[in-house]
């Protein structure tokens, strides 16, 4: 193969330069207004003039209400005028994000029973009036405003300042705060994306405004309350200018098994890997002398002490993914005998099976964990083998890290031996004879590698089978669609050479339901719901409670470039990369996001059977491309457009790449480079 030299093609840093702005959700200022009037409740005179943009002079008269509109979920601070008041006055302030829980009482609910509060003021002609700092509200598209005394009252100014992503300053957010886009020719897939990127933005939070978790292990046990609940945001989790939760609502603490989404989605977005620091910081430093990782940050896991065998093992994939995105040798040899004495930890539960044997239930909301089970086994292998690179590039070669591929190999066959099912063509759960077939572990067994070629396109098309009308169901958790393990199981189809169904899954389940149904934000992405389409998630009695902006709800935007696009880092914040587009029916795939060695961007396009691909990947920095294609006599023109001489390979597809229907090119030099696949 020959290695083309090359001139990387500059792409400019700035944000404000990034294609396709018109689809960013993100706010241009902190100081926002509503957009529209939902719903007007008893004598309410231009009810309008309080939408962004107008002069406000809407005066309540007697008992009565408006519902306002910001046409997305935003999160902050709310505060009004008030231009004249008949004394005594009160006014009233609440917040929901779904429409379907907007209600004369309070806002919907940040506990695991009843509703919050309102806020109320009694007011006075010429005030101004804004909510307390604790009183920050994390998630909302609606917003009430209540009057419920005699006379009148004439309100100007309504505004909500944005407390989401509180590391960007004013001039940052108008000049927009994106790296990374994407861009393909299905509007939707489009609108998901962004919506994706802008969850993860809305889950970035103040460290000082956590969820002060007031009733905490109370409310539980009292699901019969009716009055509205006091609430709280405003306990520190981490330290920084922010952090990293898993909803913008709530529960807004530190998760581990969320930031395996949302952090990939961060990366390819916005790039805000000093945040993502912070927060994986938090949840490290409360690891215990066991080498035991905490099942949540501050306060909850100093709160509660429970412990996740599975999110314990995915705060050591948050290292190495941060690590990745990054390139800081400094925090990954920092961490490395954090990460040692947690992974250990984890192997002292394998059993003469070969496997794990989990004694903890605790997992992402899943119910029955335990035993010798599918996805803590798969999550293990995969973890197993991110240590084993790290060792090799840390050149530690000491005794327990030498254990470590043998144990990884048991773990492969023992998993495949005992909780293979050939009649399903899926894993069973654990191996105690059970029926059940989760989701997690059988897309988790494709991501890890646990379950190979074969195996992993019978598991795609059997986990395709199971969709309703609403998406994937995830049987572990009861009748429940969970949007987080879905995530895994859009990377389970790409990897099982399977992108159509990946596409597919995507629009029934993120588009048609979790953006387009009018029950939701359509700017964010909900934390889970009924396989009937019911915003009711088994593991809660509260359904106000469910979270509409949820980070663990994020895959596509991630996987769609990774994937779709083709576009992945391979190491140290992309020295090394792959080009491995699977358009899935599309018919052309953009994507573009920045790492602290330069800018990477592919450009992917159906060419009759083939395809056509323009990368560009930054000097210094070498990798390979792998197309697949379907089959047939393949011709490849690679084409370096990028040096002084344009230089041209053109080759046939090999026997043994024809076989395999993958085409690889290996040993490219960083550049910008374009591939025609021409199949015949």
């Amino acid at each position: 193969m020959k290695t083309f030299g090359a001139l990387a093609l500059a792409i400019s840093v700035a944000a404000a330069q990034v294609p396709y702005m018109q689809y960013v959700l993100t706010p241009k200022s902190r100081t926002l207004r509503p957009a529209t009037v939902y719903n007007v409740n008893g004598t309410v005179s231009a009810a309008q003039d309080l939408v962004a943009g107008r002069n406000a002079n809407t005066t309540f008269s007697g008992p009565s209400a408006v519902t306002y509109d910001f046409g997305k979920n935003v999160a902050g601070l709310v505060s009004f005028n008030v231009s004249s008041a008949s004394n005594p006055a009160f006014i009233g302030i609440s917040f929901t994000e779904s429409s379907l829980w907007i209600s004369p009482d309070g806002c919907d609910a940040t506990a695991d029973a009843g509703i919050d509060e309102a806020l109320w003021w009694q007011v006075q002609s010429g005030g101004h009036y804004a909510a307390p700092r604790q009183n920050e509200r994390g998630g909302f598209r609606y917003l009430n405003v209540y009057h419920n005394t005699t006379g009148n009252v004439t309100l100007s100014d309504l505004t909500v300042y944005y407390t989401a992503v509180p590391n960007y300053s004013e001039q940052q957010l108008a000049a927009g705060i994106q790296t990374g886009y994407f861009h393909c020719e299905d509007e939707q897939i489009n609108r998901v994306w962004y919506a994706g990127a802008y969850t993860n933005e809305m889950c970035t939070i103040d460290p000082t405004a956590g969820n002060s978790l007031i009733y905490l292990g109370i409310v539980n046990s009292t699901s019969n309350i009716t009055t509205p609940l006091p609430w709280y945001n405003n306990y520190t989790i981490s330290n920084g200018t922010a952090v990293l939760v898993d909803g913008a609502k709530r529960d807004r603490l530190v998760w581990p098994g969320d930031i395996a989404i949302s952090q990939p989605g961060i990366f390819v977005s916005s790039y805000d890997m000093e945040m993502l620091r912070e927060s994986l910081d938090s949840l490290l430093v409360l690891q215990n002398s066991s080498g035991a990782l905490p099942y949540a940050g501050r306060p909850f896991g100093t709160a509660l002490p429970i412990w996740s065998f599975t999110y314990h093992l995915y705060s050591l994939i948050d290292i190495n993914d941060y690590y990745l995105y990054t390139g800081n040798e400094t925090y990954i040899k920092q961490n490395w005998n954090i990460f040692k004495q947690a992974l250990n930890f984890s192997l002292s539960f394998v059993d003469e099976s070969g496997m794990a044997n989990v004694t903890t239930s605790a997992d992402w909301l899943r119910f029955g964990m335990g035993g010798h089970n599918i996805e803590a086994n798969s999550i293990l292998y995969y973890t197993i083998n991110i240590g084993i690179s790290l060792a090799q590039h840390l050149n530690d070669t000491s005794e327990f890290v030498q254990t470590w591929p043998d144990v990884a190999a048991n773990i492969k066959a023992s998993a495949n031996d005992l909780l293979w099912d050939p009649g399903m063509n899926l894993y069973r759960d654990n191996d105690t004879g059970t029926s059940l077939h989760p989701q997690d572990g059988n897309a988790w067994a494709v991501v890890s590698n646990l379950a190979d070629t074969d195996r992993a396109v019978n598991i795609s098309q059997a986990l395709q089978s199971r969709w309703g009308k609403y998406g994937a169901p995830a049987p572990e958790a009861g009748a429940t669609v969970s949007p987080f393990i879905s995530g895994f199981e859009l990377q389970a189809h790409y990897i099982a050479g399977r992108p159509a169904a990946a596409v597919n899954l995507t629009k029934l389940m993120w588009g048609d339901f979790m953006l387009d149904d009018p029950r939701m934000t359509n700017s964010t992405f909900i934390e889970g719901y009924s396989t009937n389409g019911d915003l009711h998630y088994a593991p809660y009695n509260n359904d106000p409670r469910i979270s509409h902006a949820h980070g663990w709800a994020t895959g596509p935007t991630s996987t769609l470039t990774f994937y779709a696009a083709g576009l992945q880092v391979t190491s140290a914040a992309g020295q090394t990369w792959l080009i491995t587009p699977q358009l899935g029916g599309l018919k052309s795939v953009e994507a573009g996001y920045k790492t602290n060695v330069g800018s990477f961007s592919s450009h992917v396009t159906a060419v009759g059977s083939g395809l056509n691909v323009t990368f560009s990947t930054p000097v210094g920095t070498s990798g390979s491309v792998q197309l697949r294609y379907a089959g047939g006599l393949a011709n490849l023109t690679v084409t370096n457009i990028g040096s002084r001489k344009r230089e041209v390979m053109r080759r046939q597809a090999s026997s043994q790449e024809m076989q395999s229907r993958v085409v690889t090119l290996d040993g490219l030099a960083g550049g910008n480079y374009t591939v025609l696949l021409e199949v015949s």
